[in-house]
């Protein structure tokens, strides 16, 4: 495990590396070419849909896109450098999840067009010993090109956790200068299990039931700071702010929190911050 989490770590290294590389390499637009994003996030916090996946840790995200003609393929990685709990197989596993992403999109007028595939690697097993299972999702997207850029996203899990996840998106950017921005966003979803086994719904004392969730979920906002530190180069402090949208969540959120407390007891909310260094060709 030790030797796999060093390769790893090589893997992110190369990807930095790369990104500064490239930083200073010239590239011309004469035709359309295949487009790229290579980036880096140092978060205080990883949280995902709602759920507390770190603690009391800072967690490395690396992230490359490569696209051509409106097909895209992403890689997506997160290194937690201090789990909070042993909940991985071995405790030098510090790289807990790698995704990959099929996706293709188009804008026809008003509309921006969005389908893709998910493939959810995740490492180690559960704080009560249980194994986690990797996941794999289809997706498709409909937004608008209008004030707030509305965007209703519908995930569907195929593979173990049997679900939908309904994602309504909105934003704005506010442009302060030709290098800094100020981009604000929300998002609001609703969860649909179709399984009771994997994704049940949790009574008022965050405990498990034999009922299927089906509730408004997660709510996230989100302040950006986007600096243009080059033609190429993109540098963004980030703060987030995610809450519970229903008791339901409320209960669920904690019931599936990382804290030794008891689950009523735990957190349903989180605040978290960080930078994103980027290279975009």
């Amino acid at each position: 495990m030790k030797k796999l989490f060093y390769i790893k770590l090589l893997l992110v290294s190369l990807l930095v590396s790369g990104l500064l590389c490239l930083s200073v390499v010239p590239l011309f637009a004469e035709e359309e070419k295949p487009t790229g994003d290579f980036s880096v996030s140092a978060l205080s916090k990883y949280v995902w849909r709602g759920q507390e996946l770190s603690r009391d840790s800072v967690v490395i995200q690396p992230s490359m896109t490569v696209g051509y003609k409106g097909f895209a393929v992403n890689v997506w990685g997160n290194l937690d450098t201090d789990p909070y709990v042993a909940s991985y197989k071995d405790d030098s596993e510090n790289w807990t999840e790698t995704d990959v992403t099929l996706s293709y999109s188009k804008t026809l007028g008003l509309f921006n067009l969005g389908a893709g595939y998910i493939y959810y690697g995740l490492a180690g097993s559960s704080e009560n010993g249980t194994d986690i299972h990797d996941s794999q999702e289809i997706y498709v997207s409909l937004g608008l090109n209008t004030l707030l850029s509305p965007t209703l996203t519908v995930y569907k899990e195929i593979d173990y956790y049997h679900q939908w996840y309904f994602l309504l998106g909105i934003s704005h950017t506010f442009e302060l200068s030709k290098m800094v921005s100020l981009k604000l966003a929300a998002t609001a979803s609703y969860l649909l299990s179709e399984d009771e086994e994997t994704y049940p719904e949790y009574n008022d004392d965050a405990e498990p039931t034999k009922d299927k969730f089906s509730n408004f979920h997660d709510g996230t906002l989100t302040a950006s700071l986007p600096i243009k530190a080059s033609q190429y180069v993109t540098v963004t402090p980030l703060i987030s702010y995610v809450f519970p949208l229903s008791g339901d969540a409320k209960d669920e959120m904690k019931g599936r929190g990382l804290t030794t407390e008891k689950p009523s007891d735990r957190d349903s909310s989180f605040l978290y911050g960080g930078v994103t260094v980027s290279f975009t060709f």
